[in-house]
């Protein structure tokens, strides 16, 4: 019996490490696909290839990923992929887009794992549409019941909240690239 165990124990483990390695590259460039989906949802139109000319930007212990969309050599905007883990169910993965003038131009729900029918409402239209042409620069990212601009989802604060912190987080990275390229331009 133990014989036998051992036996199926490794056939099932030979079968698995093949899978694994036959699905490697599909997954490798479904990722890439559903990360320039995100970028082309939030940026305004663009003619490169946003995914080739990342940057990686080390913000307060985190390595953030910004994609510059060019129409010919000129900026239209970035999208910053963003992380929180405040969530109510755990880690919230953005992607923040933003107009060369600061201007958020659009959210994206990258993952997440918010309770089905109260904090997944953060991927409805109603609820990321508010920050659309907004600044952040003058607009509070924080909920109105903690004296910000934004209207939390009903019954789930802590997942605005942690919306608010995703997108603090991209907008200070966004202000820290723009920093270093007006320094670059001196």
């Amino acid at each position: 019996m133990t014989l036998c165990l051992g036996i199926v124990t490794i056939v099932c483990a030979a079968l698995l490490g093949a899978v694994n390695i036959l699905t490697a590259d599909a997954i490798a460039q479904a990722a890439v696909a559903k990360t320039e989906q995100a970028i082309s949802a939030v940026v305004p139109a663009f003619d490169n290839r946003p995914a080739s000319d990342r940057m990686t930007l080390s913000l307060e212990g985190e390595s953030l990923a910004v994609y510059p969309a060019k129409q010919g050599d000129n900026p239209v905007g970035y999208a910053v992929e963003v992380s929180t883990s405040k969530g109510f169910g755990g880690t919230i993965k953005l992607m923040v887009g933003f107009d060369p003038d600061g201007n958020i131009t659009g959210t994206s729900v990258i993952s997440h794992s918010e309770t089905p029918g109260l904090g997944s409402k953060m991927t409805e239209q109603k609820f990321y549409g508010q920050f659309v042409g907004k600044n952040p620069a003058s607009f509070r990212l924080s909920v109105k019941k903690d004296g910000g601009d934004i209207d939390a989802i009903t019954a789930s604060t802590i997942t605005s909240r942690a919306y608010a912190d995703a997108l603090s987080k991209a907008y200070r990275a966004f202000q820290n690239i723009k920093s270093n390229q007006n320094q670059s331009e001196k």
